[in-house]
């Protein structure tokens, strides 16, 4: 099998790394790609969003699989317009992937089908947004632009002026473009936050293993909402008690929402959720593999991911039984100093092996550029380094003396990744 995977950063070379241990996967493509990716698959420099250019592509190559990584070209149809022209398709429609593309369609159909979410009021203007947050007068409270926005498009506002100033620059500023022409101003939730990406073909559900993410730029859960600074699994909170909870209450009731809107959802659906005080709620979903969840949750995955991706297409999931590793595995994210807001690129990075990786870790590069050898960043989020081992304990050991042993200018990166789920082992 020739597969094509869409896409260019940390998520996308997990990907193709755990495709690369499938005996039945001969060639490896991605487009367009990084520094790190192109030591183990073909890259080509299409876009992730140019559909016409990705088929192109597939169709150049004859390729037999594709699999669209990202949320953005998903949103977009080319899972549809790659299908309709007869590929294999890892990905969810354009009917489907608003479960992400739109928080709006998303709150709604959790207050429709009764899948427990947070309360929320939806807006179109700006003047209605701040009055009613005024009425409100309850901090702190979370606004959320509509669209896509690179992950960076939820405020958690602790006073008015935060959130008054965060509807002004979504609706009025337009710092995320038209994805905050609409606005869900919700209720502030407590508790536990965890990340559960599930396999679907439209009728079964098959949740991987839990994850817990680190959005924060800065150490103790402090700085900007980030796309993600490091990722532990699995997450202590995910009880097997919790796990039937959210099967019966969100999962399930998910999938068969989808399905009743004509919407039914074939890929990866991720979960995000927080176990409150008052059970188990969606903070939101993603229509694809999360970044980066997925550094942690693929190389726990022993079960074969090109048979997984052939039992969602023919939906046939329930046939097919899943395996995974014991133990843990942690990822640590290195960034470019700056980021999330702006930072310099093209650092030389110092420490890597000739295939970009580390003898002891797991590199899943980013953001990185490979030019006459030498490996420098091109991204905010350079390099993802992750460590399996029989305890949580011991792969954040394994991956943070990693992490000392690679370098470049103004690298940033978080010293308490995993501090959270360790405690709650305790």
């Amino acid at each position: 099998m020739k597969v094509l995977v869409v896409g260019s950063g940390g998520r996308e070379h997990a990907i193709i790394m755990k495709l690369a241990e499938s005996p039945r996967v001969t060639k490896l493509y991605c487009a367009p790609g990084n520094g790190g990716i192109a030591k183990y698959a073909d890259c080509y420099p299409v876009s992730a969003t140019d559909l016409d250019g990705m088929l192109a592509l597939a169709k150049e190559l004859a390729v037999d699989w594709v699999f669209v990584a990202p949320d953005d070209p998903l949103v977009m149809g080319m899972a549809d317009l790659l299908r309709e022209n007869g590929f294999k398709v890892f990905g969810p429609s354009k009917a489907a992937a608003i479960i992400e593309g739109s928080k709006v369609f998303s709150k709604n159909l959790m207050k429709q089908y009764g899948i427990p979410t947070a309360g929320y009021e939806v807006f179109t203007d700006a003047d209605s947004a701040i009055a009613y947050l005024k009425e409100q007068n309850s901090y702190p409270t979370v606004i959320k632009a509509d669209g896509l926005a690179l992950g960076k498009g939820v405020i958690i506002a602790q006073d008015e002026n935060d959130a008054i100033a965060a509807v002004k620059a979504m609706m009025e500023d337009k710092i995320f473009g038209e994805s905050g022409s609409q606005l869900v101003i919700e209720e502030f939730l407590t508790g536990p936050e965890i990340s559960v990406l599930a396999f679907t073909d439209g009728k079964t559900v098959a949740p991987m293993i839990s994850s817990m993410d680190h959005k924060r730029a800065l150490d103790g859960d402090q700085g900007k909402n980030t796309g993600g600074m490091g990722t532990v699994s699995p997450n202590p909170y995910y009880t097997e008690a919790i796990a039937e909870e959210c099967m019966q209450k969100i999962f399930l009731p998910t999938i068969h929402a989808m399905n009743a809107e004509g919407r039914s959802f074939r890929g990866c659906l991720y979960f995000g959720l927080m176990a409150t005080p008052k059970g188990v709620k969606v903070i939101e979903y993603n229509c694809r593999f999360g970044d980066p969840e997925t550094q942690v949750v693929l190389p726990m995955l022993e079960t074969d991911l090109l048979d997984i991706m052939e039992a969602v297409e023919a939906q046939t999931l329930n046939t097919l039984p899943m395996y995974w590793k014991t133990g843990a595995c942690a990822c640590v994210i290195m960034a470019s100093g700056g980021y999330p807001a702006s930072y310099e690129k093209h650092k030389a990075i110092m420490g890597l092996q000739e295939n970009g990786q580390h003898s002891n870790a797991l590199v899943y590069h980013a953001g990185t550029l490979l030019e006459d050898g030498v490996f420098y960043t091109n991204g905010g989020r350079v390099l993802g380094v992750t460590c399996g081992a029989d305890s949580l304990e011991t792969a954040l050991q394994r991956a943070y003396a990693a992490v000392a042993e690679i370098s470049f200018e103004a690298a940033h990166w978080r010293t308490d990744i995993g501090r959270r789920a360790l405690e709650a082992d305790r």
